[in-house]
């Protein structure tokens, strides 16, 4: 969410990056907004002048008792005593208004940082790099979900009747490289200085107001019955939510934390939800990391966090490239943003696997997350947040590239140690 004095000093400034992120439809809540805001403002000054003439009220009535002018006092009393029903009268329209302001201002998209691409859509998002050679085979390859059942190690047959669509059972090696994922992961980002932390599962209504929009709550995520609880659909958002209404010394800046979680999302309009496979499903096994910081240190943050990627990517072995995410393809929270993507050679092309974003202080400014700068002022820090290893997918990413020609899986280098020594997943005789 954008600060309010942007409107009001430079709407044409917040036109503009509408129009940059192709919302045109937008434009005229610029307008509705500052209307709004004029009128909130003037109600404001109201309520001041009448608490002054209720100070200065008080005064002539104390004066009135000292001159014992009890004629005066009376009248002076009758008329304070109408001003703290006409102050409260005045607070409850301007709190509705205030509260309409803030849904409509939740509305408008964050500025921009200036080194986004425009474009329409993510068809539009500019390649900033590939990471690895993707790999050539002498025989005819197979996708991972004719590996992984061929294997036995995942079953997704059994799970579609459990549960429906979109869920997977792991088996023997496939489950032990799932583990082996996220262990490599939370030691790998512990040594670059990030604190663990296990979040709970479940979140309120009031932290996802701060990350997400109304659709986005109602497409991403599963409702508890009767509580004011969501299962999580990233760890990112408890992360994000444990600094929530928070104020913090900037000697404590940046704040940088990993977690492993279980997510879970409806994913309603996606596609491919309905194919078997591990690629877009309903619950699945992640690693995040978030960055709290200053906001004259953000976008260096934001370059080591996607080299903390790009190492990642290159120490298993999987080729990858960076998209740099186009104005039309980035959400309405995020100043900035790019995909992580590994080569399918199954689909003879590059699949999301991560992304990483800068919100600048959008979310901040939703959630009230503030920190007290060298000069004494109040300031929103701004927030991060990157995918270290979405474990399904890239769990799809080794078993199409490191397949074998008679249908074992080669293990990467990096991912032995934590197989107990295991060097390839075997067909069993």
């Amino acid at each position: 969410m954008i600060d309010i004095k942007l409107i009001r000093e430079n709407p044409e400034l917040i036109k503009e990056n509408i129009k940059k992120k192709f919302q045109d439809e937008k434009l005229p809540i610029v307008d509705k907004v500052a209307k709004k805001d004029v009128e909130w403002r003037n109600l404001k000054g109201t309520v001041d002048k009448l608490r002054h003439e209720r100070n200065e009220i008080s005064k002539e009535i104390s004066h009135a008792k000292k001159k014992k002018d009890k004629k005066k006092e009376s009248l002076l009393m009758k008329k304070a005593k109408l001003i703290p029903k006409k102050i409260d009268e005045i607070e409850t329209k301007s709190k509705k208004l205030e509260s309409e302001i803030l849904e409509i201002m939740k509305q408008i998209p964050n500025i921009l940082h200036s080194s986004v691409p425009i474009g329409k859509d993510a068809s539009q998002n500019v390649e900033i790099k590939k990471i690895g050679k993707t790999p050539s085979f002498s025989f005819p390859i197979k996708s991972h979900v004719e590996l992984a059942e061929k294997l036995g190690i995942a079953d997704f047959e059994t799970s579609a009747k459990i549960s429906g669509n979109g869920f997977y059972i792991l088996k023997g090696d496939l489950a032990l490289l799932n583990q082996a994922l996220i262990t490599y992961a939370r030691e790998f980002m512990v040594k670059k200085g990030y604190e663990y932390i296990e979040p709970p599962l479940m979140i309120r209504k009031s932290v996802l107001d701060g990350v997400y929009s109304k659709s986005d709550i109602e497409a991403m995520a599963y409702k508890v019955e009767n509580e004011d609880l969501y299962l999580i659909a990233t760890s990112e958002h408890p992360l994000i939510g444990m600094f929530i209404d928070k104020t913090l010394n900037y000697k404590h800046l940046p704040s940088k934390i990993t977690a492993y979680s279980m997510c879970f999302r409806k994913e309603i309009g996606s596609h491919g939800i309905n194919e078997k496979g591990l690629y877009r499903t309903h619950q699945f096994n992640k690693q995040e990391m978030v960055v709290i910081c200053h906001p004259s240190e953000s976008y260096k943050l934001y370059e080591e966090m996607l080299d903390i990627s790009i190492e990642v990517y290159k120490q298993l072995g999987i080729p990858t490239r960076i998209l740099e995410s186009c104005s039309g393809d980035l959400s309405d929270l995020k100043a900035k943003g790019a995909d992580l993507e590994f080569w399918s050679p199954v689909e003879k092309s590059y699949k999301e696997i991560g992304s990483i974003t800068n919100m600048e202080e959008a979310q901040a400014r939703r959630l009230n997350i503030k920190f007290v700068d060298k000069d004494g002022q109040k300031k929103f820090t701004h927030t991060l947040n990157n995918t270290v290893i979405a474990t399904s997918r890239a769990m799809r990413a080794i078993l199409e590239n490191y397949q074998q020609k008679d249908g074992s899986i080669k293990i990467p280098d990096v991912l032995i140690p934590y197989m107990n020594g295991r060097k390839e997943i075997e067909v069993k005789k």
